[in-house]
């Protein structure tokens, strides 16, 4: 899942990125490698070793509002999204997302002034925030949810279904409420696989007749 600016994926991109916050590590129990896991209390288990998962694409700066939240004179943030290695499998062979799809949203702040560095930007050690966007069909009534996490050391809760976010990924996914549009390894496989949303292949027509 930003969603997920996903990249992503999501909320955090529609809402404005959040400061980093530096937690002390504490033991935490985290979910399997193959797909989500749930506390009790319905919360999500944080996802095990992500960034060993299939990388998808990263954003800077990216906002689906128009009027978008400031982030602070001359801050920045990137976006990494990643899915888990057997949903990505499956969507080369498909064209779409398998039940148990989860797809992470990394914030790092982006940063200029370093080492030898004298243009541009690289990406801060300390992750800013979490998103994760999940399908797991027999749990949420709209087969996805999306999750907020402060840090890997805690669980992930539940972004309430009338949150901005569920609207905008279900009216504007390219493919089964996901931003793939913004995935350039995964775009042209749905155009080959048809899978593309029509609501998308709509705005992409009318992105190419306002040329």
């Amino acid at each position: 899942m930003r969603f997920p600016k996903l990249a992503v994926l999501s909320c955090i991109v529609a809402l404005g990125s959040i400061p980093l916050i530096l937690h002390k590590p504490r033991p935490v129990k985290a979910a399997p490698a193959t797909g989500p896991a749930y506390a009790k209390n319905g919360d999500m288990l944080p996802p095990a070793n992500y960034r060993e998962w299939i990388y998808l694409t990263t954003g800077i700066d990216m906002s689906y509002s128009p009027q978008a939240m400031s982030m602070g004179e001359g801050m920045s943030m990137f976006d990494n999204v990643f899915v888990n290695p057997q949903a990505y499998r499956s969507f080369l062979a498909t064209g779409t997302w398998p039940d148990k799809t989860v797809m992470i949203l990394e914030g790092r702040e982006a940063r200029s002034k370093g080492s030898i560095n004298k243009r541009g930007h690289f990406q801060a050690v300390g992750v800013a925030d979490i998103e994760v966007h999940v399908k797991d069909e027999a749990r949420f009534p709209g087969k996805w949810a999306f999750f907020a996490f402060d840090s890997l050391e805690k669980n992930g809760t539940l972004i309430p279904e009338k949150a901005p976010c569920y609207s905008c990924h279900a009216q504007h996914g390219a493919v089964d409420t996901t931003f793939v549009q913004f995935y350039p390894t995964l775009l042209p496989v749905a155009q080959s696989k048809g899978t593309l949303s029509a609501e998308f292949l709509k705005e992409l027509q009318e992105e190419k007749a306002g040329k």
